[in-house]
């Protein structure tokens, strides 16, 4: 089969198209005939070894996939270390889940991770309350451009965007923002206020790290709460001291989507269904960043890296 391999650490130059072996599924596996394959900026961070869980070479990059299984079931899984660059992936029946009719490729790409995550940040992280102010960094991100319509499904006071471009900042509004301010502003704290009428914000939900993860944290307002899931700059926010939270009784939370499986009750595949269900009512969709020839995956790492992206992005693997 043709798939994308990186026997060496490092940027886009790293991603190589081979010819490897069909891989083998286990008991407990599914053997999935690929149809697109979804990207994430978390992908880029797996093949230079910068992720949470460490990679190993060689290694097929890619998290997620949506096809068929030998039966002809069309599901759409997260895969374990990898494996979804490629036409053929295995992927374990746990993680793997059913695609409603109705629902595309695109949508089902976009919520098994993007959507999840943007649902578990407001519901299970930052505990969004009817009428509460929410700041969405990278609003027109894959996470972002679902999280701004989530937070004015669920009832959000005021939902503040930040985005780099007039572009994305219009997106932004079109799916629901109230207001979106440009994120290179020189001062976010300043910003985001001023967004939000003067007053400080409820929660932030946070990607980019550095300064902004500062400024943002400032920005809160009593009871405050900001979720990191990420840091696209690359560059580590100041150290937090337990004391100053206590200045405007912050809260401070993280999330790496994995541990939602370790939660009891099927959190994960319940908050999955209700995506797909809010999607055929027409109440969330999925935003198309572009779709790249699995031969492109080098291009799709470089745009993904340049932050200038809106949406989903996907691969082809049949071209």
């Amino acid at each position: 089969m043709r798939a994308v391999q990186v026997t060496e650490f490092g940027g886009p130059e790293v991603l190589n198209l081979v010819d490897l072996p069909d891989p083998v599924p286990e008991p407990g596996q599914l053997l999935v005939e690929v149809d697109r394959i979804g990207l994430n900026y978390a992908d880029t961070h797996q093949a230079e070894n910068s992720y949470l869980a460490p990679s190993k070479l060689p290694l097929v990059p890619g998290g997620e996939v949506v096809g068929r299984t030998a039966d002809g079931k069309r599901v759409v899984s997260l895969l374990n270390g990898g494996g979804g660059y490629a036409e053929r992936a295995v992927a374990n029946e746990a993680t793997s889940f059913a695609v409603p009719d109705g629902v595309d490729d695109l949508t089902a790409l976009s919520f098994i991770v993007q959507g999840t995550t943007a649902s578990l940040l407001l519901r299970k992280s930052a505990h969004l309350e009817p009428g509460e102010s929410v700041v969405v960094h990278a609003a027109a991100g894959g996470v972002g451009s679902i999280a701004v319509q989530l937070a004015k499904a669920w009832g959000a006071g005021r939902v503040i965007a930040t985005a780099s471009s007039d572009e994305k900042r219009a997106l932004a509004l079109e799916l629901g923002a109230d207001v979106a301010i440009d994120s290179r502003a020189e001062n976010m704290t300043d910003a985001l206020r001023e967004a939000n009428g003067g007053k400080r914000v409820d929660i932030v939900l946070d990607m980019t790290g550095g300064s902004v993860t500062d400024q943002s944290i400032a920005a809160l307002a009593p009871f405050g709460r900001l979720a990191f899931y990420g840091m696209a700059s690359r560059e580590q926010p100041k150290p937090i001291e337990a004391r100053n939270l206590l200045g405007h009784s912050t809260t401070v939370a993280g999330m790496w989507l994995p541990h939602a499986f370790k939660l009891p009750g099927n959190v994960f595949g319940r908050t999955l269904d209700e995506l797909f269900e809010l999607a055929l009512a027409g109440r969330v969709r999925a935003v198309a960043g572009g779709e790249y020839a699995l031969s492109d995956a080098r291009a799709a790492h470089e745009a993904l890296r340049s932050r200038g992206t809106m949406g989903k992005l996907l691969l082809d693997p049949a071209k």
